[in-house]
């Protein structure tokens, strides 16, 4: 049987009551908001034969980057193969299904381009735009973002139920791509139809982190309370922001604070959340501050997931916690998976090859203390760091942790090298690259003074 969803288009289901409860799942998945799964189980509920639900569940699966839901994520598969026996799908849950199937062979890459192609005939879907939008930022895949979403763009008016969001997911494509004036302009007007697009919301944060705006960014975020209050564990990752800027004015008992109430409120083993509480505390070690004993409960429940080996961004976020709260044989445990997956086919193990070894060899020697070697290694994969996912300012974790690493090593010039163009990339000078540049002068200034006999003796 066929109904009509939200965005005008068929879908085969054997309950109306189901469409329902799917046109909410997919407007509360498009809010980031806690009711997702909820709505998705009662339309499952009402119509266990849903094969585009099934599907699109599968898919959320595989997004979480937890190893036992890739079970769920094959059972889902297996559903939607046998319903498309006696169904007479159509062409977009034929795409949905395939696009399951291509990222449990291991090609998410695969699943995206699918999906994209599936939005030529069918561009007015913003539930499939902002899958593809997902998978590609799991892929650090900026451009494709912006790619795949213009190419629907036009599609998209204020009359369209869900024209807010797709262009908060705009704005934040034309961010990680470095429109930085276009993507804030975007991310407000998207908030003026869709006011609880925290994914809007937070486009626009990062413009504020990356052009070096923390006040704005923390009167832009403290104003807008009811912009993630909904959200799932997608609101913690907000909170990850506003402690950012924070962060960058200087203010490490505010930050402390937002880690202790908000961000690492539920303690949960979510990688997202893992990767915020890492990161965050990452950067502040950076800074000499004394975390105390918050590595110890993140160690714990990284070492349960040490072998998941879903996420390569998730791996290294992991390694970072394992490392720091001193589980040496989670961490080993960790880097060799990753050298076990480097060997294999599909886009997790060449972004495990390319990035990830390097990167983890290269935490590895910085926690023990070999700057150089931690530095060359950290280095050598700066390029392919995109790969892993995830933005640039969750990514800038270990940019900063590879500009430490040079300057301990004492490799002023190859520090400046790095803070350039991490800098040229963003778009503005932070603190943060303030004071690096502040630390190479001086080490230049004081080599000069080393290797010169008279101005050594004008500073005895």
């Amino acid at each position: 049987m066929r109904y009509t969803d939200q965005f005008g288009y068929d879908v085969t289901v054997s309950s109306q009551q189901a469409v329902v409860h799917w046109n909410a799942a997919v407007n509360a998945f498009l809010a980031h908001g806690k009711e997702t799964a909820v709505h998705l189980e009662q339309a499952l509920e009402l119509a266990p034969d849903f094969a585009m639900a099934h599907a699109t569940r599968g898919i959320f699966c595989l997004l979480m980057g937890r190893s036992e839901l890739v079970t769920t994520a094959k059972d889902c598969l297996s559903t939607t193969q046998r319903v498309s026996k006696t169904a007479d799908l159509t062409e977009r849950e034929k795409a949905l299904t395939g696009a399951l199937a291509d990222w449990l062979e291991g090609w998410p890459s695969h699943a995206a381009e699918r999906l994209d192609r599936a939005l030529s005939s069918a561009p007015r879907d913003a539930l499939i735009v902002k899958l593809v939008h997902a998978i590609r930022f799991v892929l650090g895949d900026s451009k494709g973002m912006l790619a795949s979403i213009d190419s629907v763009f036009g599609a998209y008016d204020s009359q369209h139920p869900s024209y807010g969001y797709i262009l908060g997911c705009r704005a934040f494509a034309l961010e990680e791509t470095g429109n930085y004036r276009d993507a804030e302009l975007l991310g407000r007007k998207g908030l003026e139809h869709a006011t609880d697009d925290a994914w809007g919301l937070h486009a626009v944060a990062h413009v504020h982190d990356m052009t070096g705006r923390a006040d704005e960014g923390i009167t832009w975020l403290e104003h807008r309370p009811e912009g993630w209050a909904h959200c799932n564990n997608f609101g913690y990752h907000v909170w990850w922001h506003l402690a950012l800027m924070y962060l960058e004015r200087g203010e490490i008992d505010k930050v402390l604070s937002l880690y202790d109430e908000e961000i690492r409120r539920d303690r949960t083993d979510d990688f997202r959340d893992i990767s915020n509480a890492t990161s965050l505390l990452s950067r502040l070690e950076i800074e000499g501050v004394n975390v105390g004993a918050r590595w110890e409960e993140l160690a714990l429940l990284s070492d349960k997931r040490a072998e998941d080996g879903c996420n390569v961004f998730a791996d290294l976020h992991y390694l970072l916690a394992l490392l720091n709260g001193g589980r040496r044989m989670g961490a080993e445990r960790l880097l060799g998976d990753l050298k076990s997956r480097s060997r294999q086919t599909g886009d997790i193990a060449r972004i495990s090859a390319k990035a990830g070894m390097p990167v983890g060899l290269g935490l590895e020697q910085y926690r023990k203390g070999n700057y150089a070697s931690a530095f060359h290694m950290l280095s050598s994969a700066r390029d392919e760091l995109p790969t892993i996912g995830g933005s640039h300012a969750q990514r800038d974790v270990f940019e900063r942790i590879t500009i430490d690493a040079a300057l301990r090593a004492g490799f002023a010039e190859d520090a400046e090298r790095v803070l350039k163009d991490r800098t040229r990339k963003r778009g503005a000078v932070d603190h943060f690259a303030e004071q690096r540049f502040e630390t190479c002068e001086k080490m230049r200034s004081a080599s000069k003074i080393m290797l010169d006999e008279r101005l050594r003796a004008a500073h005895a």
